[in-house]
């Protein structure tokens, strides 16, 4: 299907420590064995699940907040496990079935958002406690460093050329960023969306190896994931679609710099089970915004190149409410539901 292209977005220390466990004292939540951390301050035996492969952008999100948490005493013996499948939601059906479960913790973004839509699952991010957005990225198109396409206008003239043989692909299923991005570029540029030839990988660590490797023209994804290989050389990116440029990509312009109508961005956080108490609820919140003020986040934050984009509970379930209305808006004009 074809629109008129408009600019769219969619939006996916000592001190520390011991402020955080007055503040765990007193909303006595327990840990894993169900024991009140009351008397102990941090969070003990705190899972975290990342639904989908090691090495994409949930599992780097997910592991750095934990490390900080876990070198600043806010947490304690953190288990980070990933369970991926159909886009995220494989976790997101787990995640609800721990409800009650003060001490689970799932890393989600747009892509889980979409996903409920796309994989006819019952499952929805409605059904979860909104604990905090922690990050926003802007996405980017990348192609191998023996590519032919040395510029976006390259690229864009090539698949018109040839949408069905233009193999392109991203780390997130049917309604996830990475395929709602190249969807989106696809209708601003001309090219049908029905016509576009989307692969479909289970985050960037399986979605490195197949761009690298030659098995696509071009991959759509956040930045930050491929930051090293960028560096290195193995990748080139052609533009990044953002609002504005990325600090650690200075070079790369926007979308809109190269006149394509069309700003993205992806973010990132975390929800827990349905069910648990105010107080459990707190507790959860109270740490990552510990984590939050650190300077050690800070440092995590500018070497991934990611933009703060904090806010917890009801905001961040607004937040969510709203998400879910703009995906399913996209998805339905994409006829993809």
């Amino acid at each position: 299907m074809s629109r008129p292209a408009t600019t769219r977005r969619l939006i996916g220390t000592a001190v520390v420590a011991t402020a955080l466990a007055v503040a765990l004292s007193a909303c006595g939540v327990t840990n894993a064995a169900g024991t009140a951390a009351s008397d102990v301050g941090p969070i003990k035996s705190l899972q975290v699940m990342v639904p989908n492969t090691p090495g994409g952008g949930y599992d780097v999100t997910g592991r750095s907040a934990v490390k900080v948490m876990d070198e600043l005493g806010i947490t304690v013996d953190t288990e980070v496990t990933n369970l991926p499948g159909a886009g995220g939601t494989v976790g997101l059906a787990r995640t609800i079935t721990e409800s009650g479960n003060g001490n689970f913790l799932m890393v989600m973004g747009l892509g889980v958002v979409g996903a409920a839509y796309t994989n006819e699952t019952d499952a929805r991010i409605a059904d979860t406690t909104p604990i905090a957005r922690l990050v926003e990225e802007a996405g980017a198109i990348f192609v191998p460093a023996n590519s032919p396409y040395a510029t976006l206008d390259d690229l864009v003239t090539a698949w018109k050329a040839n949408p069905a043989g233009f193999a392109i692909g991203g780390g997130s299923s049917p309604g996830g960023p990475d395929h709602l991005l190249p969807m989106q570029f696809a209708d601003a540029v001309g090219i049908q969306a029905s016509t576009v030839n989307y692969v479909a990988y289970d985050g960037g660590g399986e979605l490195l190896p197949a761009v690298l490797g030659g098995q696509l023209q071009a991959a759509f994804s956040g930045y930050s994931e491929f930051l090293e290989q960028v560096e290195s050389g193995d990748l080139r990116v052609l533009a990044v679609s953002g609002a504005e440029r990325v600090p650690v990509l200075p070079d790369i312009p926007t979308l809109t710099e190269e006149g394509v109508d069309l700003v993205f961005t992806n973010w990132r956080g975390l929800v827990a089970p349905p069910e648990i108490t105010d107080a459990q609820k707190t507790a959860l919140i109270d740490a990552l915004s510990a984590m939050h003020e650190s300077d050690e986040w800070a440092v995590v934050l500018k070497a991934n190149g990611w933009t703060d984009a904090f806010v917890t509970g009801d905001d961040f379930a607004s937040f969510l409410t709203e998400q879910d209305k703009r995906v399913e808006t996209v998805l339905k004009q994409l006829g993809l539901v």
